[in-house]
């Protein structure tokens, strides 16, 4: 089974819904759910915020945040994810943002990403320094950002060490 068919059966599990917000992934994670069949009994919707602002408009993360750090920050992608949240009106938001390369942005080198989730039962980001040229980095962080679903929606938002801020 995919990351993608395990999130979606653990949603349905719990009678979650689920929004998702994505940067450097411009799709890619809701794609990666709507190619599993049943996804729409889950899948509220996806709000692709490639620009900084629009992480401000649509998803509501604090534009004073946005402009004291840029949008490659764990603090974003917190804000992104309990954003989509909220706009989408889903149990579960999930989040991307990083830099997938070949350039760095904002002082970050390709690779630097981070993926959030925020659940009923709490929000939890994982950091990640992902190596490769800009495909795999954006796959990679598909990856990460599925299998950090998976572990919060499956658990119930059981904090690890790993996680606390």
């Amino acid at each position: 089974m995919s990351l993608a068919t395990d999130l979606l059966a653990a949603l349905g599990a719990r009678g979650w819904s689920l929004g998702v917000a994505e940067s450097l992934t411009g799709g890619l994670v809701s794609a990666a759910l709507v190619d599993v069949p049943g996804a729409s009994a889950v899948l509220r919707g996806a709000v692709v915020a490639y620009a900084t602002d629009l992480k401000g408009t649509l998803l509501d993360v604090d534009r004073d945040l946005l402009v004291a750090r840029g949008a490659v920050d764990p603090d974003v992608a917190r804000a992104m994810a309990l954003g989509v949240r909220t706009r989408l009106g889903a149990d579960v938001g999930l989040a991307t943002t990083g830099v997938a390369g070949p350039d760095p942005q904002d002082g970050h080198p390709p690779g630097t990403v981070h993926v959030a989730v925020a659940t009923p039962d709490g929000t939890h980001v994982r950091s990640l320094d992902l190596a490769g040229p800009r495909a795999s980095v954006r796959a990679q962080t598909v990856d990460a950002v599925l299998a950090l679903g998976v572990e919060f929606v499956a658990e119930r938002g059981e904090s690890r060490p790993w996680d606390l801020p």
